[in-house]
């Protein structure tokens, strides 16, 4: 994953009305946490900030009066209508710093004709270098057919991340077709 590049600048002033004129004026409110460090509170651009955390576990480097931090977005307040971000938390990291974190996982291909699946992990817990985190796990279920699972330690990290999560925990369940869903699939099939 590459990081984001955005100029930040030092807030000193909080509350509800700073919030909303900062927002007003193109910026989000954040504040970053870390290695026992003193909170900073920082206003970041909202429009180059807000397509830099479009990614799960975005990776951030602020320049901050001179002084460049790298940072993971922890948590994002969205506003529930408008779904503009309202807030950010982030967490400084160093370059090699081991991190945990939930990554997305993907599945591609196609089953084989009759089998249909239930993804049982949307995202699996791994360790992993700040700097070289993952955007998703891919997982091919391409000519897979019912009764097979995949586990997730059958699951391909990348290379210097480790597994959190159990290792006989089910990612994906594939079975049989029930019978109106496999009539629809052969159906189509012989259509195409």
């Amino acid at each position: 994953m590459s990081e984001q590049k955005l100029a930040a600048e030092v807030r000193t002033e909080f509350g509800k009305g700073y919030a909303r004129r900062a927002r007003m004026a193109g910026l989000i409110p954040a504040v970053i946490y870390g290695h026992g460090a003193e909170p900073i509170h920082i206003t970041l651009p909202a429009k180059s900030t807000t397509l830099a955390v479009r990614v799960a576990n975005a990776l951030l480097s602020l320049e901050i009066n001179g002084e460049e931090h790298l940072a993971l977005v922890k948590d994002i307040q969205r506003d529930p209508i408008k779904q503009i971000i309202e807030h950010l938390d982030l967490l400084t990291v160093r370059t090699g710093e081991k991190v945990t974190v939930d990554i997305p996982v993907h599945l591609t291909g196609e089953l084989a004709p009759g089998s249909v699946f239930n993804q049982e992990m949307t995202v699996i817990s791994l360790e992993a270098e700040a700097t070289h985190l993952p955007t998703a796990i891919e997982v091919s279920i391409e000519g897979r057919s019912a009764g097979e699972h995949i586990y997730a330690s059958d699951l391909v990290l990348p290379k210097g991340a480790v597994l959190l999560a159990d290792a006989e925990s089910l990612v994906v369940n594939i079975s049989e077709a029930a019978e109106e869903e496999a009539e629809a699939a052969s159906s189509e099939a012989a259509a195409g």
